[in-house]
């Protein structure tokens, strides 16, 4: 009998953990990014569409309101 196996590293080892008791997917990219879902698919087009969608989304900062502007009402 052999030993156990190794885990494969490398720069395009993507990984997809099912967990358990739920209807829940992990996907893990090479790059340490990882994503949940329910749906397989979504998960590989996320992996596979590297590098986008693996940065955190940027922060936007908000704009100050105007105050609101009335408009001319004819007597």
């Amino acid at each position: 009998m052999t030993g156990p196996a190794h885990m494969l590293t490398g720069d395009r080892i993507y990984r997809i953990h099912w967990m358990p008791g739920t209807d829940t997917l992990r996907g893990i990219c090479h790059c340490g990014a990882e994503r949940v879902a329910e749906e397989p698919v979504e998960l590989w087009e996320w992996l596979l569409a590297h590098p986008y969608g693996h940065q955190p989304p940027e922060a936007v900062a908000p704009t100050p309101h105007a105050a609101p502007t009335r408009s001319a009402v004819p007597a």
